[in-house]
């Protein structure tokens, strides 16, 4: 057992990151998610280059998601059931071995140009992967005491943030030297991950006692279902649910509608987006670093309520203000920096709501169900994620960009008024 000599009843990062097992995942969901990245944005290069068409870019990006909305369910059954650290170990080796295939059938006459590979490689590699997220966040855990369970998810907050600026300046800039690059370099990411989780220590699962329905499908459907009634029996459980759905929600809709925001109500071109989007992402870096450091002096029910009105707030702000400053002479030109103000405030927001929602999944689900609940949650997630790319624009079109937004601020400020009022009952008296 490693020595932590002077961090026992500690908190923070310095704190999370000297068990040594955790830091071993940690290091592996960050190569991981890099090179889950670099394959998401090198694939939109490399599908629009066979044949310069947006359709093609967007059958390619349908077979990255699809398998994300219906696979989730069986994936949580899987991790509850198998050993987890073997499910990350090989979840990561396959999507490894399924990635370099790109760069090798680009190799076969024939291939090179063929969208229908690749097509088939994105699913299958798409598929395998929606086995590691829920056996990680299963094994979470157990690697650590429940009281640096919200340090542990400001540092998975900070991955995927990090990761996802990595991914989508680095893909193009590596498909520039070489369109297969991007995929070589996966490949070797994810290598890595499963060499670091094979030295991490993770404690096994219990093992369910009906195993005789191993193989089959009605027993599947019945573990799903029986993490449905665990969900459901639980106030906590269901509310946190909602708050990280709706969160997810609300983040994706806001990326989405971010061009014909800054059109439409700040006044400036389209292509000028990341004048709000760059400033919530480092407002969800820095949420996530103050959080992990300090977050466990403050009531993770406070937090979650003053999240929910303090976004809501926010963007029913950059609904209207901006739109109003552009019709009063001197004001027009500072829309821009006010929205970049509003959107950091969005970032931190969100990573207020989040972490610890995430953190009250971990604490209140035990081992046996744990995988099971988190695969839930990543399919209402990728639900969520998948929503604003069909509903958005027709959404924008029929009521107006900023009404859209505002309405979502007035939805997320109805939320945290309902969690206000019956937050000592849903969340009771928690651990300081």
């Amino acid at each position: 057992m490693e020595t932590l000599t002077g961090l026992e009843g500690g908190q923070g990062f310095r704190y999370v990151l000297a068990r040594t097992d955790f830091r071993l995942v940690w290091f592996a969901q960050l190569a991981s998610q890099s090179a889950d990245k670099f394959v998401m944005f090198s694939l939109i290069i490399l599908a629009y280059g066979l044949a310069a068409s947006n359709f093609q870019v967007a059958v390619t990006l349908l077979a990255y998601t699809l398998p994300a909305l219906f696979l989730p369910p069986f994936a949580g059954v899987f991790a509850d059931r198998h050993n987890r650290k073997a499910t990350m170990i090989w979840a990561n080796l396959g999507r490894g071995a399924i990635v370099a295939l790109i760069p090798i059938t680009s190799l076969v006459p024939g291939l090179r140009n063929d969208l229908f590979h690749l097509l088939l490689i994105t699913f299958a590699f798409s598929a395998l992967g929606q086995f590691f997220s829920p056996a990680e966040a299963a094994a979470i855990p157990t690697l650590l005491p429940r009281r640096a369970l919200l340090t542990a998810n400001s540092m998975v907050l900070l991955s995927m943030v990090l990761t996802l600026l990595l991914g989508g300046a680095l893909a193009p800039v590596l498909s520039r030297i070489d369109v297969y690059l991007p995929y070589w370099i996966a490949a070797a990411l994810f290598a890595a991950g499963g060499g670091l989780i094979a030295l991490a220590s993770i404690p096994r699962n219990k093992p369910r006692l009906d195993q005789t329905s191993r193989g089959n499908f009605r027993q599947l459907v019945l573990e799903v279902r029986e993490a449905l009634d665990f969900l459901r029996a639980s106030t906590v459980l269901m509310a946190s649910f909602a708050q990280l759905s709706l969160t997810v929600l609300v983040l994706f809709m806001m990326f989405t509608l971010a061009p014909a925001y800054v059109k439409t109500v700040i006044g400036i071109q389209p292509q000028d987006s990341y004048t709000i989007l760059l400033p919530a992402t480092i407002g969800a870096t820095t949420s996530a670093v103050l959080l992990g450091q300090f977050g466990r002096r403050y009531r993770r029910s406070q937090l979650l309520v003053v999240g929910l009105l303090a976004t809501g707030v926010t963007l029913v702000v950059l609904a209207s203000v901006p739109f109003g400053m552009r019709h009063v002479p001197g004001l027009a030109g500072l829309t821009r920096y006010f929205a970049a103000v509003f959107g950091l405030l969005l970032g931190l927001e969100f990573g207020g709501l989040l972490i610890p929602s995430l953190t009250y999944l971990q604490e209140h689900t035990t081992d046996e169900v744990r995988g099971r609940i988190f695969s839930l949650f990543f399919l209402a997630y990728n639900g969520a994620t998948a929503l604003p790319i069909l509903a958005a624009a027709a959404l924008a079109d029929a009521f107006g960009t900023a009404r859209v937004i505002g309405g979502l601020g007035l939805l997320l400020c109805l939320a945290g008024l309902a969690a206000a009022r019956g937050g000592s009952h849903v969340y009771g008296e928690e651990e300081t």
